[in-house]
Parts: structure tokens; sequence; C-alpha cells
């Protein structure tokens, strides 16, 4: 592609003032305007036919697979000229997706002999996938009249991931408190527990753990020794619909779930269980079956970085549903949801109870400070004091599905924004003492 510089833009605008003055005051000489014109063309005509063919430049573009939410990475665009290179040129980058460029899409190249480079900063501002879609470069003949520009499509994805730096620094301080559960035969009791060995009883162990036939064959107490089941199934089920993608602190409550949930899937693979995510709104839209291994993380990370912001009501009915056919062995379900008041969570309740019968189920919410300062404000006018009531009313509602919920038999994590992730791998590790799983 072949087009003018500001600068034959800004002569050619100049013509006009030019030729006027001249056929006011010269009226015999008025086609010198036109002269004027025909000379600039010719020499924009010159000036792109004597600069680099757009023919003897490749163009290539390398840019991350992946990058965490928050980050800054770079999009290197380079040009290998075959013959000779001109004196400048310019890159210029096509994106669509979640990212900003802080500095501006274009970028002006760094040139070599034969060659030119140039690095464009993009900032993953949310989770989803970038597209990079097209590259461009462009540069100019020698008298600065025309522009040659040469397109190269991209059509390469930049999955942005959840940022999981301060995720593997807590689940690391996390496993290194609890490293010895689950690693080494402790004494459990319950069902699901393994049977490991026999020893010599010691003060401080359970005393319905004391063999009494053992005992008395030996002629001192023995004590039944258990081993943590391990390989338990693990599914987060993760909801995305229009309550969850509204913003607490800031922040969507949706991504603060994700941080929480592969807090705790980093947790349980540690500790060798299997980790699957689901994420739904009004149908299911992600799902990875619970797996171990030594990559499944990347994996998760990956799925995770893929459930949209959603505008869509969830339907809890549909979802559970689905989610309950495909688990072939009972399961811990980890559901993150929010829900505004008791008639939108009956449609819940009733799909938790058909999980209840053949699943352990563990419902997170967050706890919502803002209507939490409402109510604690100090009351200046009528408006405070109708805000305060109503925040009041709808934690009411609130505390009373919480309360239905833990009659049902589920398990329930209410936490603050910042300390769901703590308190969830606490919850699943006392529910792995407890041999609940």
């Amino acid at each position: 592609m072949i087009y003018p510089t500001r600068l034959t833009v800004l002569c050619s605008a100049a013509v006009a003032p030019i030729a006027l003055i001249v056929g006011i005051f010269a009226p015999a000489f008025w086609t010198a305007g036109l002269a004027l014109l025909v000379l600039l063309l010719a020499l924009f005509m010159v000036d792109a036919l004597t600069s680099v063919s757009l023919g003897d430049v490749a163009v290539t573009c390398e840019g991350p697979r992946a990058v965490g939410v928050g980050e800054s990475f770079a999009v290197t665009a380079r040009a290998r000229f075959l013959h000779r290179a001109p004196r400048a040129a310019q890159f210029a980058l096509g994106v669509s997706g979640p990212v900003a460029a802080p500095f501006g899409y274009r970028a002006q190249a760094e040139m070599e002999p034969g060659r030119a480079a140039a690095a464009i900063i993009l900032k993953a501002e949310r989770r989803g996938t970038a597209r990079l879609e097209n590259i461009w470069i462009r540069w100019t003949g020698l008298m600065g009249l025309a522009w040659k520009q040469r397109q190269l499509g991209l059509d390469q994805a930049v999955l942005i991931t959840p940022d999981i730096r301060q995720v593997r620094e807590k689940a690391m301080q996390l496993h290194n408190r609890d490293a010895m559960h689950g690693m080494v035969a402790q004494l459990q009791i319950g069902e699901g527990a393994e049977f490991e060995s026999l020893a010599d009883y010691r003060q401080g162990l359970d005393r319905r753990a004391i063999d009494w036939k053992q005992s008395a064959r030996h002629t001192h107490l023995i004590a039944k020794e258990y081993r943590t089941e391990r390989n338990n199934n693990i599914v987060m089920a993760l909801d995305a619909g229009r309550a969850m993608c509204e913003p607490l602190g800031d922040v969507p409550r949706v991504d603060r779930a994700v941080s929480a949930a592969l807090l705790t899937a980093f947790i349980a693979l540690k500790d060798g269980d299997r980790v699957g995510v689901f994420a739904f709104d009004s149908r299911p839209r992600a799902s990875s079956a619970p797996i171990s291994g030594q990559r499944p993380f990347t994996m998760l990370q990956r799925v995770t970085a893929g459930i949209d912001y959603s505008d869509h009501e969830t339907n809890y009915t549909l979802a559970l549903a689905t989610l309950a056919g495909t688990l072939k062995r009972r399961s811990l379900i980890v559901v993150f949801t929010e829900f505004a008041d008791t008639i939108s969570a009956e449609l819940m309740l009733s799909a938790v109870g058909t999980l209840l019968q053949r699943h352990l189920v563990l419902f997170v919410v967050l706890r919502d400070e803002e209507l939490e300062g409402f109510i604690g404000a100090e009351p200046n006018d009528p408006e405070d004091i109708s805000r305060a009531v109503t925040a009041a009313s709808l934690l009411r509602e609130r505390r009373l599905v919480l309360t239905r919920l833990r009659h049902l038999g589920v398990h329930v994590v209410e936490a603050a924004a910042d300390e769901a992730g703590p308190a969830l791998v606490n919850a699943y590790l006392d529910l792995k003492r407890r041999n609940l799983l």
C-alpha cells in the first residue's frame, strides 16, 4: 500500500493559496498552480518508486502465549529487508480483547543493517483472551513524500490468566504449615480413613483408636493408626452470572472467587487429590474433569482464564444437574456464588439438595463489606438511615439463606474478599482431617 505522508498533504494544501495569489496578481500565469500540483505529484511518484519495494520485506511478530492479569508484556515486531533497508520505519499493532496500550499501539523501529525491530508494550486489564490480529510496517522514501506500508495477518491468541504470583506465595506458606497432613501416617477416625498399622498407644491419641483385642494379647495398649485417604475428587464450581460479575472493592466477585479456587487447587494437588473446574451462568460455560499429575495446575489456570464475564442470570438447576451427571464418584463440590435474597435462592437450595444425596458440598460466599459499612456508618441525613435499613434487611435475608444451607448439610465458608482463599484452604484441610471427603 502506498499513500502520501503528512508533508505531501501539507504541500498540496499550500498550493491552493499560492495559486490564488498568482491568479489575482498575475492572471496570465494562473496555470502555475496546476504546474505545482503536477510537480508535487511527480515528486511523490519518484519517491515511491525509488524507495524500498514492498516485496523486499518480511515481517514477523512474537508475543507471549499467556500472561497474568495486571501484567505488562511486550509484543516484538521484526522486519527483514532483502536488498536494502530504509532509513526509518514504524510498526503498528492491531489487537482486540481485554488489553490496553499505555504508550500507544505504534512504535518507532530500531534500525540495524537490513533489519528493523520494535517492542509494543501492552497491559492485561482482566481475564480473557486477547488476539493479535494484524501488524503493519511502513517507511518513507528519501524525500519523505510517500509512505509504503505492508500488513501481516497474525491471528495469535494471548491468554490472560489470573495472576497467581500471590496465590503461589500463599499456597506455599499454607502447604508448608500443613505439610505433614496427608504426607505421613496420622491417626484418623471416620469413614474413608485407610488403616495403616498398629502402634503403641501414646498419650494424647484418640482413645477410640485403641485395639482392645491386640492390647489384651500384648498386655499393653495398642492403637490403630490410619492414613488420610488421598486421590479425592474436588470440583471448583464457579458461578459466572450477573451477580458474581458485580465489583467488590473494584474487583469483580468472580475474579476473587477464581483466585481462591486456584489457591485451594494448588494445595489440593500438592496433597495428592484430583481437582477440576466447572463454570456456569445461565448454562454451563467451561468444564474440566478432576485430574492430578505433574502439570494440571497450568491447565486449571487456562480453564479459569476462559471464564467470561456474563450478564445472564444464574440457572442453578441446569448447572448443578449437569455437574452431577458428569461426576462418577463421590466428590467435594466447592460452589462459589452470590445471591441477593431468599426468593432468588430458592432454586439454588432445591438444586443443592440433589447434590447432597451423593456428594459433599461446600459453599463459599464473600462478605459484602459495603453493606456492612452502610449499617455501621453514622447517620447524618435521612438517606443514610434508609440506606442502613435496606442494607440490614439484605444482610438478614443473606444470613437466612446461609442458615438454611447449613441445615441442609452444606458446609459454608463466609469470609472477606481478601481472606477467602486462606479460609477456603482451612475449610478443605479441616474436611480432610475429619475424613468427610
